[in-house]
């Protein structure tokens, strides 16, 4: 499974359109997305102080299978593989969502049934 730490608003532009894109999609050409290890310092890194996010998991073969294209890059600022899927993502892709807040005391924490 692949993660996307999304903007409320593209999440309810997807539930109403049955596509998910974000800013990130127009501006380079791809939607960034990680694995399961790489969501807590995506998160600390660009959301810090968000309490509105939403954490969505969606399928690499359902994503194939619908033609849209999934490729893994080396991201040098991390040292690690992300993967960047290219097109916007089917609904019947998206596996299950979460609201994602942090904690009290600002730390995210991965849903529990995650």
């Amino acid at each position: 499974m692949l993660y996307r730490i999304a903007e409320p608003t593209d999440w309810q532009q997807a539930k109403r359109t049955g596509l998910f894109a974000s800013a990130d999609l127009v501006a380079e050409g791809f939607i960034h997305s990680s694995e399961q290890t790489q969501i807590l310092e995506t998160t600390r890194r660009y959301y810090a102080g968000r309490t509105d996010l939403v954490l969505l998991e969606w399928d690499e073969d359902a994503l194939t299978a619908a033609g849209v294209r999934v490729e893994w890059e080396w991201v040098e600022a991390r040292q690690e593989h992300f993967a960047h899927v290219f097109g916007p993502v089917p609904l019947a892709a998206v596996r299950r969502w979460w609201a994602f807040a942090p904690a009290t005391d600002g730390q995210f924490a991965l849903p529990t049934d995650l």
